[in-house]
């Protein structure tokens, strides 16, 4: 299976992705659009053992806002959206699709927190 890379805007921030994907969605949740600045998150998830950060650990930061949160990920320098979901330590990573050097290959299955 290939490997997908990605990052930050500033680059300082790399990671790579095994695939498969789990499962690819667009969440309009309130946090989701508050995070993105659009109406919409895009984002797909893979198997935390698929997941590699590369460079930059120390320029990523989290925010979860509360119990049962998911993590929303950043790059402390030029602010671009991450990963999220469970990362670091759970046992799926949201990735965002934005975030990939080159398509992914996977689209969005489901829009979800549509209301």
């Amino acid at each position: 299976m290939p490997v997908l890379t990605g990052g930050c805007l500033c680059g300082g921030v790399r990671f790579e992705v095994d695939e498969p994907f789990l499962r690819a969605n667009h969440c309009h949740c309130s946090r989701c659009r508050r995070h993105s600045g659009t109406a919409v998150c895009t984002q797909a998830r893979v198997r935390r053992e698929q997941f590699r950060l590369l460079s930059g650990a120390e320029l990523v930061r989290t925010y979860r806002g509360g119990d049962g949160y998911a993590v929303k990920a950043f790059c402390a320098v030029c602010g671009s959206s991450l990963f999220g979901g469970s990362w670091p330590d759970g046992p799926q990573v949201s990735i965002r699709l934005g975030a990939f050097d080159d398509d992914p290959g996977i689209r969005p299955q489901c829009h979800t927190h549509v209301d």
